[in-house]
């Protein structure tokens, strides 16, 4: 089992940015010193949902926080990024951490983020393949060029080589955030890891991983190499530790729907189409029953039952849903004292 964090960087109501960010820096040093695996970082624009702009250049920072953990992004718009850039990035990460960087990717959501950065609607409703393909020929081939309908250009060197890891062969490891059919299918037949959200239960991830497992092997990927990759297929979820079940849901229940109804009414669409967005306490109370909220033998019993039924051993868990640093500190000490021994 690998157990790590998802930060968001939650700017919860009354706070500034500047504090979102060192509670999201704090949660990663204590993940470090918890004896967990790894911390996942959220990226946005324009909205307190989350204040963190960039995971990668916040992954930098926090790969040089740390001496053991793996800092991964979760994820990395594509849509809204070069992929010959992120490939550097992705590659600088990889080779100066010593193997301890992850870049996830995702397609995003159609939010004005296109438009200011120039990427359009195109980009979004169709272009991810396209930069996918090229993000991963830029981590694995010596030189790279592009005809696509999006990114043209002529051959040239690939500079830093991604699989000239002192000690290793294999540039980053990449993952896919996965939320469609067709997500998955790319991410099965490009053969990535899925990342799955914390707003699908058990018996949604299941069902995406069987598809995943499908697609792959629709592919020509044998059964050794579905299990192999398969092993890093990720579960995001929230955590909240409490010495009674009630209790813990009833601090996620107090302070998540504020920030949530703040963060996600802030989204605008690129171009006015109407976005339904959840209602903020019966999401709030969703998560609460789908995920470790609870006491620490309840937590490791529901992490335990997720694996069981989906196969997944990595989780990414949201910890901050109190908006509080001190409670964020404390949920992340327990989760690595108290709940991962009863994994083991």
């Amino acid at each position: 089992m690998r157990v790590g964090t998802f930060v968001l960087a939650a700017q919860f109501p009354g706070q500034g940015p500047g504090e979102a960010l060192h509670r999201a820096v704090r949660t990663a040093e204590l993940v470090e010193e918890s004896g967990l695996d790894s911390v996942w970082l959220a990226e946005h624009h324009f909205v307190p949902y989350g204040v963190c702009p960039s995971a990668v250049t916040l992954a930098a920072l926090l790969l040089g926080r740390t001496r053991r953990i793996r800092v991964g992004t979760a994820v990395s718009v594509l849509p809204t990024a070069h992929p010959v850039a992120l490939g550097e990035q992705a590659a600088l990460l990889h080779l100066t951490s010593g193997g301890r960087f992850t870049l996830g990717v995702g397609r995003g959501g159609p939010w004005v983020d296109l438009e200011v950065f120039g990427a359009g609607l195109a980009a979004y409703d169709r272009g991810f393949p396209e930069s996918l393909d090229l993000l991963l020929r830029w981590l694995g081939e010596p030189r790279v060029g592009a005809d696509g309908e999006r990114y043209a250009f002529r051959e040239v060197a690939v500079v830093p080589r991604a699989d000239e890891l002192v000690g290793g062969e294999e540039g980053p490891e990449v993952v896919v955030a996965c939320t469609s059919p067709n997500s998955v299918r790319l991410a099965a037949e490009r053969g990535l890891p899925m990342l799955l959200g914390m707003h699908c239960g058990d018996e949604d991830k299941a069902e995406m991983v069987a598809a995943w497992r499908r697609f792959a092997r629709d592919a020509g990927r044998s059964p050794g190499e579905i299990d192999r990759i398969g092993r890093g297929h990720v579960s995001a979820g929230v955590v909240q530790l409490a010495d009674s079940t009630a209790d813990a849901a009833e601090a996620l229940v107090k302070s998540m729907p504020g920030w949530l109804k703040q963060g996600l009414d802030a989204h605008v669409t690129v171009d006015g189409r109407f976005r339904s967005m959840r209602d903020p306490v019966a999401y709030t109370e969703l998560l609460c029953g789908l995920h470790p909220v609870g006491t620490p033998r309840l937590a490791a019993d529901r992490l335990a039952a997720t694996a069981e039924r989906t196969g997944i051993t990595r989780f990414a868990l949201l910890a901050e849903g109190t908006g509080d640093l001190a409670a964020t500190e404390e949920n992340v000490r327990r989760l690595g004292a108290e709940v991962l021994p009863l994994l083991v």
